[in-house]
């Protein structure tokens, strides 16, 4: 009991510090601009053609700005997809492997809510260039859903044994 309950406020921690990040990078992190490193933001490294800065954005659509402007969509499907998760992890009790991928995936979910609800858009700062090309703009609520997500599909599946230490899966 005492373990899920830290684990409920780990979450909650983190989504408290993506909504944080979020407020300092608009109050303190310039938008996005020009071609160059650190392309108008704060330059954090920039070595062998890997750089990092911080540079803010709004995004209007789902991840990398997919489907730009469909606000009441993109928000009624992640509520929708909140709450289907929501209501497994709550009720079914899925498999304790589960759980952490699916919780890291709902509070990503819900900082990226939050957003969409306060400012009618998504604040991404996080910006990473592999040699000469731009990887998406994101921030701490995305990464919760990439790693939730990487780790529902990259966990191992352990198979069910019997008593003679044989499979039940087929």
């Amino acid at each position: 009991m005492k373990k899920a309950l830290f684990n409920k406020l780990w979450l909650l921690a983190i989504l408290g510090a993506d909504v944080l990040s979020k407020v300092l990078a608009l109050r303190w992190v310039p938008p996005l601009q020009g071609s160059r490193y650190p392309f108008g933001g704060i330059g954090i490294f920039d070595y062998f053609n890997v750089s990092f800065s911080l540079n803010t954005v709004a995004n209007t659509g789902a991840a990398w700005g997919v489907f730009p402007d469909h606000f009441n969509l993109l928000l009624a499907l992640r509520i929708c997809v909140v709450t289907g998760i929501l209501v497994c992890l709550l009720y079914f009790r899925p498999v304790s492997r589960l759980r952490l991928p699916l919780w890291l995936i709902v509070t990503g979910a819900m900082g990226n809510i939050i957003d969409m609800i306060r400012y009618g858009h998504v604040i991404d700062f996080i910006h990473f260039r592999f040699f000469g090309w731009s990887f998406p703009i994101f921030n701490l609520a995305d990464s919760c859903i990439t790693i939730g997500v990487a780790l529902l599909l990259l966990w191992p599946h352990q198979a069910n044994k019997n008593k003679a230490g044989i499979s039940d899966a087929g």
